[in-house]
């Protein structure tokens, strides 16, 4: 079965991202058809609403802070027996820190995937679905990039898109590991992608936000008896925010946070500068090339 991208409805779905409003307008300018919902608290209700706006059954989902490539729209999307059910997940790069991979991506999700999935806000309480969606296997991760990511646009979100990363990229399959575990249980590629969070970004605004944000997240998470499932609800981390980072010396922070994430946790810890992170980005996956829409992560 082949689905001609443009036939499929296209939902934009924004929150308090402070570039959203910029972001719809070169949204409808790209995508005429596209449809936007706005505000809805919690990621799984957010995640229903956006089923509910979409009058076809597969859609096209679009992040608050994510602009997408327009040749994306001009694809074909084949499935068959075995993905006709999978929601597909593509790769976003990251304006902080260059890396690709699903954060922020571009996804095509299926309506009943959605109205069936029970997580985050909504989540039993089982370590897989509480603070993700990626786990059930018919969610699939793709090769290809389609879009670039913007979760910098202030202090705060560049902060809590670090912070949450930092602490989801510890998990073992969304279940805390023991330091004594943490090096072996986390996947090699989150700790890559990790310690990047964790070090790269000083070349655009409010990077060094996102890098505090991720060394404090993975602190947390590890170091200390916070409850990572806080992450659920965006509150929670604005109040954390206003509490521990509002008008703190950022710099001090982030090596505080760094010597401690380093002699207890032996996770690099490196003071790029502006220089230093625009030279790792322009070079970090260079040779990039797109394989088509349906190639996933794996293959």
């Amino acid at each position: 079965m082949k689905i001609d991208v443009a036939d499929l409805d296209v939902v934009y779905l924004s929150y308090d991202e402070p570039q959203k409003e910029e972001f719809w307008i070169k949204i409808q300018n790209m995508i005429p058809w596209a449809v936007r919902v706005d505000g809805v608290k919690g990621s799984d209700a957010a995640h229903k609403a956006a089923a509910d706006a979409s009058n076809t059954d597969r859609f096209i989902l679009i992040d608050g802070d994510n602009l997408p490539d327009e040749r994306f729209f001009n694809l074909t999307l084949e499935f068959d027996e075995v993905s006709k059910d999978a929601v597909l997940r593509w790769r976003a790069r990251n304006h902080i820190n260059g890396l690709m991979y699903g954060n922020g991506g571009l996804s095509c999700w299926t309506k009943g995937f959605v109205y069936n999935m029970k997580t985050h806000e909504n989540s039993p309480g089982e370590d897989a679905t509480d603070v993700e969606f990626c786990f059930d296997p018919q969610y699939w991760a793709m090769h290809d990039c389609y879009s670039t990511t913007y979760p910098n646009g202030s202090a705060y979100h560049a902060w809590r898109a670090g912070f949450r990363e930092g602490v989801k990229m510890c998990l073992d399959r969304g279940r805390k590991p023991t330091v004594a575990e943490f090096q072996n249980r986390v996947h090699a590629r989150n700790l890559d992608h990790l310690t990047i969070w964790q070090n790269v970004g000083r070349d655009v605004e409010y990077g060094d936000y996102a890098i505090l944000g991720a060394r404090m997240g993975t602190y947390k998470t590890m170091l200390t008896d916070w409850d990572h499932r806080e992450v659920q609800w965006f509150d929670n981390l604005e109040t954390l925010y206003d509490q521990d980072v509002a008008g703190a010396d950022v710099e001090e922070d982030i090596r505080y946070f760094g010597d401690r994430l380093a002699t207890q946790l032996d996770l690099p810890m490196l003071n790029m500068d502006s220089e230093a992170s625009a030279f790792f980005k322009q070079h970090y996956r260079s040779n990039w090339r797109n394989l088509g829409p349906m190639i996933k992560e794996n293959q």
